[in-house]
């Protein structure tokens, strides 16, 4: 019903069910992974209704026990997601369904749960911030901080035209061409933001 991906590594399609809603993956060695994907395997459509909340569970430093932490969730018309996994490794966890299942046999071994529960209460859960992936806003959002500031450091040599000093092997280029260039690509930018790819 449903499938794993960490890049690097083959496909997980073995998941473990633990209930009958209650579906677990292993993940070895899972500090060196960044992202995780999961996804329906397109054989098994949820019932009506329902949809899958994804949990991300590592073993407690201290006490060895799972920490579980709620990642997001799949659904019939969203049958995958990927998330950022990397930042999890500390921190608490918080209300998952899984239960009090027992602590992987190895302290290098995650678990990707996948509950099964009514999209009324998927939609209600807030999974933890760190897991979102990049969305185009963050892209937009990085782009415009970039673009200031490479318009903030050319602008630190700016020098008026009675400044400067003939210098033979420098290429000057006026700061209005710079800011030309900033307004042009915010602009691209924000009617869009996949116009680079081109």
């Amino acid at each position: 019903m449903f499938g794993c991906l960490v890049a690097g590594r083959l496909v997980q399609t073995d998941a473990v069910q633990v209930a009958s809603d209650k579906f677990v993956f292993n993940l070895a060695d899972y500090e060196n992974v960044n992202h995780v994907v999961v996804f329906m395997l397109g054989t098994v459509p949820f019932p009506a209704g329902m949809g899958g909340a994804v949990y991300f569970s590592f073993p407690d430093p201290v006490s060895g026990s799972p920490v579980w932490q709620l990642l997001g969730f799949i659904t019939n018309d969203k049958p995958s997601a990927i998330f950022k996994i990397s930042g999890l490794k500390i921190g608490e966890g918080g209300a998952h369904p899984f239960g009090s299942m027992a602590p992987s046999a190895s302290p290098s071994v995650a678990q990707v749960g996948v509950s099964v529960e009514a999209l009324d209460q998927l939609v209600q859960q807030i999974p933890v911030s760190s897991a979102a992936v990049s969305t185009v806003d963050s892209f937009l959002h990085f782009t415009q901080k970039m673009l200031e500031s490479l318009y903030n450091f050319a602008s630190s040599f700016a020098v008026s035209q009675a400044q400067m000093m003939p210098n033979p092997t420098e290429t000057f280029i006026p700061s209005s061409c710079i800011l030309k260039w900033y307004e042009n690509f915010q602009r691209r930018m924000s009617q869009n933001p996949n116009f680079w790819k081109n």
